[in-house]
């Protein structure tokens, strides 16, 4: 059977829209990498992602979800019990209750990608699950061959690759950068082949610098936005973006009444004062004001549990 051919002339003359699973974040059945150095939060990062996607919420409070789709999650380094106490963090502060959400988490003791007997039960799980998005943490957990080796790493992605295209779902890869590459480009500093950034569609780049954390974001087809500053916050636990709001709402922005509303309507439960300013980005003043604004006004709701979106 030959290959599909078109004429020149018949080629799309627009690139078709960019669809995102989570807005300027990670594209929609995009493949990627969540690279950083160690204790660099990366793993953090992606639960963030994972709930975010499963709840339908911003991920870090800031970059929403397309829609609440399927999720399925490996975490080969952390106990069961570890993974869930970051999860049930994560979800407090998304406004979500963890039982709700559609988040599986494979609980093998060993998922190893050089095996063919365990990609096959890996296709099996898609294939049941059906999940938008796969989060394989970290990749270094995954193998037994030298990550330095473009031909031993090449069969490797290309298998998570044809996973994505067979399945439609987006595949985030947790793999760790090397500890001396401070001055690299982000991509460049990843540790092994770079079989790993010429693979990625959506990449996610963690570094320290001093006390802060930086977020780069890279994408094959569309513009990143630019690197942010993330704190982790302890109450509840997970990582958000560093406060640093605007005194007044910038033109072309929402205004907090809008924000509000928007992280209400993405919640499946009743926020807080500090899930709404960790979700909102909105100063403490100005939220409680516009609160009692809304509350007065009939379109927000005041409980002992928190706010909610009046019917």
């Amino acid at each position: 059977m030959s290959l599909p051919v078109l004429p020149a002339a018949r080629l799309p003359s627009h690139a078709p829209e960019q669809r995102w699973l989570v807005e300027q974040l990670w594209g929609t059945e995009a493949v990627g990498i969540i690279g950083g150095e160690p204790k660099c939060c990366k793993s953090f990062l992606a639960l963030d992602l994972a709930v975010s996607v499963a709840s339908g919420s911003a991920c870090l409070g800031h970059f929403r979800a397309a829609a609440a789709a399927r999720v399925l999650l490996y975490a080969a380094e952390d106990p069961l019990h570890v993974v869930r106490e970051r999860l049930e963090g994560i979800t407090a502060a998304r406004g979500a209750t963890l039982h709700n959400l559609p988040l599986f988490v494979i609980t093998a003791p060993r998922l190893r990608l050089d095996d063919s007997g365990h990609c096959d039960r890996l296709c099996e799980t898609i294939e049941k699950i059906k999940p938008a998005l796969l989060v394989l943490d970290p990749f270094v957990r995954l193998h037994a061959i030298d990550e330095n080796a473009a031909g031993e790493v090449a069969p490797l992605l290309a298998f998570l690759r044809q996973l994505q295209r067979k399945h439609h779902l987006a595949v985030a890869l947790v793999h760790h950068a090397r500890k001396d590459a401070a001055r690299a480009r982000p991509g460049q500093a990843l540790r092994g082949s770079s079989e790993f950034h010429a693979w990625g569609d959506s990449n996610l780049y963690l570094r320290r610098r001093d006390q802060h954390l930086r977020l780069s974001v890279e994408h094959r087809a569309a513009r990143s936005p630019d690197d942010l500053t993330l704190e982790l916050a302890t109450d509840p636990l997970a990582l958000r973006i560093a406060d640093a709001p605007p005194a007044v709402d910038p033109p072309g922005q929402l205004c907090a009444a809008q924000r509000i509303e928007q992280a209400l309507i993405a919640a499946t439960a009743p926020l807080t004062v500090r899930q709404l300013r960790a979700v909102c980005r909105i100063r403490s003043e100005t939220l409680c004001t516009t609160l009692d604004a809304m509350v007065a006004e009939g379109r927000v709701i005041r409980s002992s549990d928190g706010y909610s979106l009046a019917a």
